[in-house]
């Protein structure tokens, strides 16, 4: 799955359409070009230090690449910014809670 990294392309999904859930706030925004969908991540300082931070980055970076190819938005880039409770929350809500996430951004 191609990633978000440029800082321009982050700025530009906070105009897109937003699903927050308990565990993380998706983004979505759509593309003009024919391009594959792509996913990004961010955490915040707030969320812990760079250990807690990687943790919860590599659970949403396992969740996208579960659920993304069948459920996401074509030729759109995904956000996932991640909250405190997507440390703890069980991998199986976490997913319920993007797929209903995907469902309420593609309308």
């Amino acid at each position: 799955m191609p990633t978000v990294s440029a800082r321009k392309d982050f700025l530009a999904a906070n105009s897109g359409r937003r699903a927050p859930t308990p565990g993380f706030v998706l983004l979505v925004r759509r593309r003009d070009d024919d391009a594959p969908m792509r996913a990004g991540y961010t955490v915040t300082k707030k969320i812990g230090n760079a250990v807690i931070r990687n943790r919860l980055k590599r659970r949403m970076r396992a969740l996208v690449r579960q659920v993304l190819p069948a459920n996401g938005v074509a030729h759109a880039d995904h956000i996932l910014i991640g909250r405190s409770e997507g440390l703890t929350r069980g991998f199986d809500k976490l997913a319920a809670d993007l797929i209903k996430a995907l469902a309420r951004c593609a309308g």
